[in-house]
């Protein structure tokens, strides 16, 4: 990809505070969806091709580290600083259920079958909760070394995939056994994994390195050193010909998969980029960064270039141009996406989002 090609960013505002996480939902039968984490306490949910705010989950008390939606982007989850993770309805914004834990919650995943919620945090213990059963107690998987940071599932929800705040390493663990099969070596700890969407590779970052391994053998199969210390990468999941990657430079980087050439390089964040991630079908990617904003870059040329801000339906004026927009810009989604919109308390929220 020749860097002239590289597209304005739509740029999403909202959060008030650093955006940490991002996820986009597979594509559904109304589109995909892009949900994102913040140290403002809510998580906000949009439309993945343009970026337009649908909604945003409120309840939560502190932080929110990590967010994901289902399979069929019908419910959405979080993991939060104020112990709990939270179940939501995607289609209102409805809490579902609230999961209690005894300490921070830094992660959370959805099975592929969508039927069990993944979580860990500070606790050192992947909980499973039945989604069917939202009110019985978790499994729990408690021999974790360290702090977990990351979650993920692999071999169609046979195996997960965890890593450590202050641990190096990936540990790859039996569902059925609750033990640990195998741990992926690094010298940093993990700050970011992901699953590539054929299931071919686990792409994972540490320090300033992007590794590369294969998701059934395990073996190492690339290791590339970048500019400077990475906290997110992500793999390009059509072609598997790129991948990007995002740190504390602010920038967002594009590379070669298969030689590490650096092929293009997008600024205009304004704090260190803290996740990124390839849309569904590959011909966008998103960053969310210290600066509080989202950007989503096109892999081509762009469709609109004259403007590189989001002018879509932004939630900053919350109410205003909510569900009626939303149904207008998504051909064919006429269910409600209107989100939990009201006012809250944002001193609280920001006294408890840095815990």
């Amino acid at each position: 990809m020749d860097k002239k090609k590289v597209a304005v960013p739509l740029v999403c505002h909202g959060h008030s505070r650093p955006v940490v996480d991002l996820f986009y939902s597979p594509v559904t039968t109304d589109g995909f969806f892009l949900i994102s984490a913040s140290k403002d306490s809510s998580p906000m949910l949009r439309n993945g091709e343009t970026g337009d705010w649908i909604g945003t989950f409120e309840g939560h008390k502190g932080a929110v580290w990590s967010c994901c939606l289902d399979t069929y982007a019908l419910r959405a989850a979080s993991a939060s600083a104020d112990f709990s993770a939270k179940l939501w309805d995607a289609l209102t914004g409805d809490e579902l259920h609230s999961f209690e834990h005894k300490h921070i919650v830094r992660a959370c995943s959805f099975s592929e079958d969508t039927h069990l919620l993944l979580t860990g945090g500070v606790e050192k213990i992947l909980r499973l909760f039945d989604m069917n059963r939202p009110d019985a107690p978790p499994r729990e998987v408690d021999n974790s070394p360290g702090s977990i940071r990351t979650v993920a599932w692999l071999h169609s929800d046979q195996t997960i995939l965890s890593s450590c705040m202050d641990i190096g390493g990936v540990r790859l663990w039996d569902v059925r056994s609750g033990k640990i099969v195998q741990t992926l070596e690094t010298k940093s700890p993990v700050t970011s994994a992901e699953v590539s969407q054929d299931v071919r590779y686990i792409t994972t970052t540490d320090g300033s390195t992007v590794k590369f391994w294969d998701a059934n053998h395990f073996g190492l199969v690339k290791s590339y050193n970048m500019p400077c210390n990475v906290e997110s990468a992500s793999l390009e999941p059509k072609l598997g010909n790129k991948f990007i990657a995002g740190g504390e430079d602010m920038w967002v980087h594009v590379f070669d998969f298969h030689t590490g050439e650096e092929i293009g390089c997008n600024k205009g964040h304004h704090g260190p980029v803290h996740c990124v991630r390839f849309s569904p079908g590959g011909e966008s990617y998103a960053s969310g960064s210290e600066d509080g904003t989202i950007r989503i870059w096109q892999t081509g040329p762009a469709n609109n270039e004259q403007n590189d801000t989001h002018n879509g339906n932004d939630p900053t004026g919350k109410v205003q141009g909510g569900a009626d927009g939303v149904t207008r810009k998504m051909d064919g989604f006429h269910i409600s996406r209107e989100g939990k919109v009201g006012e809250k308390d944002k001193a609280a929220a920001a006294a408890a989002a840095d815990v």
